[in-house]
């Protein structure tokens, strides 16, 4: 695909190398985060904090799945400057290396019966690493791909970016769950655990390669030489689109639904103390499937959203995920695991990916070019740090032996639900409209140059 603005420039416009580059990139990088959720809900509790009170261990694993997210905004502000100043393409390659040398890291641990204090205090450096890189990766990605994406299939192209993360949470799954089945409690605590997050070498290797492969967008090398003068990003992304920022922040309080299905509700199904106690591997198979339908719904939703529009899936697919979610934890407390399996595809593998599939393009048609990544990172990033401690939010309000668990739960996930489809309304519909248009006229002069006056 060619474009007029850049004739003479080797740059081009090739939207399904930037959408293989992300999706392969989101698939490594998200491999890793999930390996961790996982970890908090399966075996951390035991290994990495003291088990003289077993709900006090939980809520503690899950406060460090949360702290992840806590570190995202300033990874956000950092990696979204460079993103939107220096390339896209280097912070992506630099965001998936420190992720994959954490993670490695995080396999390497010893455990609190061996160190003490310190293993819960190494682990939570770890995870604050992992957010701060994770940070850089979706903005970054889905940038690129919308930059390079035609007008009217942006929102198809974005979304293989987030059928990446999918893929990396089956990866992440395939590779726990043999771990969970086939050994011991006592050898799955002690070692299986650790050979998911010992192959994250594969990502250090593997992402460099990919990363180097992919080329910036024309339309952003236009502008990168006028970027790189200007205020920083993230000034003013708050003088000039604080609302949008707001709304998207609010927006993204939206995958509450997947905390409630993949989170909380492994905890819910698993940890001694809330009656239920499904085994490791069941919990882990209902997570694979989810991921796996998925994976087939989101890049159809991505192409509805060209067809009919972000804001209609973004409401439906909220508000649907947020009351779906109240009849998937009936499910489990009713210990069914036919409805359990039913459920958890209808509500995460259906309804929530017609939020998922949609917001990449929608939040980042919502900003300029100039300061894309960081409006995108830092919106996205601060609601999932607020969201991230729903699960552990969630433990305490409804702690094992607690009365109407499902109910208190499900009620709050509906409540946060609307929330963000409000959000979503009061949003500009952005499908179909063209990059320069979604930009508008430049309103920062360069800090180096003076406006002339006459």
């Amino acid at each position: 695909m060619s474009n007029p603005e850049t004739e003479g420039s080797t740059a081009e416009y090739n939207p399904k190398a930037a959408a293989m580059s992300g999706w392969i990139g989101s698939a490594l990088e998200y491999y890793d985060f999930a390996l961790y959720s996982q970890a908090a809900a399966l075996v951390f509790p035991t290994i990495f904090f003291p088990t003289d009170n077993a709900t006090v261990a939980l809520i503690s694993s899950l406060a460090t799945y949360a702290v992840g997210y806590v570190s995202r905004p300033i990874g956000a502000v950092v990696l979204g400057a460079w993103g939107d100043r220096r390339g896209r393409k280097s912070v992506l390659t630099f965001a998936m290396l420190l992720m994959g040398f954490a993670t490695l890291a995080v396999g390497l641990l010893p455990t609190y019966g061996q160190v003490g204090i310190l293993a819960p205090i190494m682990l939570v450096t770890l995870r604050v690493v992992q957010g701060f890189a994770v940070a850089g990766e979706l903005g970054g990605a889905t940038a690129m791909i919308v930059e390079h994406s035609p007008d009217g299939k942006r929102g198809f192209f974005a979304s293989f970016s987030l059928q990446g993360t999918q893929v990396g949470s089956i990866l992440a799954t395939a590779i726990m769950l043999p771990m969970a089945t086939f050994l011991s409690d006592e050898h799955f605590e002690s070692w299986g655990w650790r050979v998911p997050f010992l192959l994250s070498s594969v990502v250090i290797i593997a992402g460099y390669i990919i990363r180097q492969r992919v080329q910036e967008p024309p339309s952003y090398l236009e502008q990168q030489a006028a970027n790189q003068k200007r205020e920083f990003p993230v000034v003013e992304l708050f003088r000039s689109h604080l609302g949008i920022a707001l709304r998207c922040m609010i927006m993204t309080f939206t995958n509450v639904v997947g905390m409630v299905t993949l989170v909380f509700g492994i905890t819910y199904a698993t940890a001694e103390g809330y009656g239920i106690e499904y085994s490791k591997s069941t919990t882990l198979w209902v997570t694979l499937v989810a991921n796996v339908t998925a994976v087939f719904t989101i890049p159809l939703f991505g192409a509805l959203s060209d067809r009919i529009g972000r804001k209609k899936l973004m409401i439906a697919g909220g508000l649907g995920g947020g009351i779906g979610s109240v009849g998937y934890l009936w499910a489990v407390s009713q210990q069914n695991l036919v409805l359990i399996f039913a459920s958890v595809i209808l509500v995460h593998g259906v309804l929530f990916q017609m939020w998922n599939a949609t917001y990449a393009a929608f939040f980042q048609e919502q900003f300029p070019t100039r300061i894309r990544v960081t409006g995108f990172a830092l919106s996205q990033n601060v609601g999932l740090a607020i969201a991230a401690f729903f699960p552990s939010i969630f433990a305490a309000v409804a702690p094992p032996g607690g009365d109407h668990i499902v109910l208190t739960i499900g009620v709050t996930a509906v409540v946060i639900c609307v929330a963000g489809a409000l959000a979503a309304v009061f949003s500009g519909e952005t499908m179909g409209k063209s990059l320069s248009d979604l930009d508008g006229p430049s309103p920062t002069t360069p800090i180096d140059e003076k406006p002339v006056t006459v």
